[in-house]
């Protein structure tokens, strides 16, 4: 995952790609822009950003080493895609109640990017199953591992304004969640299940938004519009980047 963070960047540095384009908000998946959950989570705004996470995250790899205590590199993977894709909805969830309950529009167009999500989260089950571990960040400042989560989302909120308090209690909920057992029972056949979901749903969802054109898919309206049908036309071939960068977005980083 860290590896995967890292690549993206320079990919989206190159081709001009702003949090914009990659960035999950309340009104982009109101629109069926449901590949942003992922993207999001790999994107950050900044350098700066990106290396705080990688920072937690390298602090974190204990988890890899706790085989003996029920975590260890398979529970790493499973529960990172439970993280990634729970935490995103919570968020949005969160969102819809702010908008339609308390008719808070702000939080229409806020556009979360970042994998503080997943770090929170991972925070938070290290803290209930290893609660002697410490949080080495920058290999300079150190935190008990059972006051992190915590400590972290008010340092964060106080030193970056622009940090998402949600997103980061979102990834706290699910570690929770996850560490209590609340969420269990992930194994490699139900990972790759997710996983064979998770890309289904990016690729068609950015199929029928026109963020990309993958020519070989085509989706055409059937009795109930609401359900694709996928089919390969005989021929035509090309990629299209197609980015459409809507004004008076306000950027959350998690």
């Amino acid at each position: 995952m860290r590896e995967i963070q890292q690549g993206l960047e320079p990919i989206c540095a190159k081709n001009n790609i702003g949090y914009a384009n990659v960035g999950i908000s309340y009104e982009t998946a109101a629109e069926g822009h449901y590949w942003r959950l992922i993207t999001s989570a790999f994107s950050h705004i900044s350098v700066l950003h990106l290396v705080f996470n990688m920072s937690a995250l390298w602090s974190l790899g204990e988890v890899e080493q706790l085989g003996h205590i029920g975590l260890g590199v398979e529970f790493y993977l499973h529960y990172t895609l439970v993280l990634i894709v729970l935490s995103g909805v919570l968020v949005l969830g969160a969102y819809h109640i702010l908008i339609q309950k308390f008719k808070l529009e702000y939080f229409r167009r806020v556009t979360s990017v970042g994998y503080s999500c997943v770090v929170f989260g991972w925070m938070t089950i290290l803290a209930v199953k290893q609660p002697s571990s410490k949080l080495n960040l920058f290999g300079v400042l150190s935190l008990p591992i059972s006051f992190a989560p915590f400590e972290s989302l008010i340092f964060t909120s106080i030193i970056v304004p622009q940090a998402s308090f949600l997103g980061h209690l979102s990834g706290i909920v699910v570690g929770y969640s996850i560490a209590w057992g609340l969420i269990h029972g992930m194994n490699n056949y139900w990972a790759l299940s997710m996983l064979g979901w998770i890309i289904l749903v990016v690729v068609l969802s950015m199929k029928r938004t026109g963020a990309f054109d993958f020519s070989f898919i085509k989706i055409e309206s059937v009795t109930d519009p609401s359900l694709p049908t996928v089919g390969f036309p005989a021929s035509g071939n090309g990629r299209t980047l197609q980015v459409d960068i809507q004004s008076g977005r306000v950027s959350d980083l998690v």
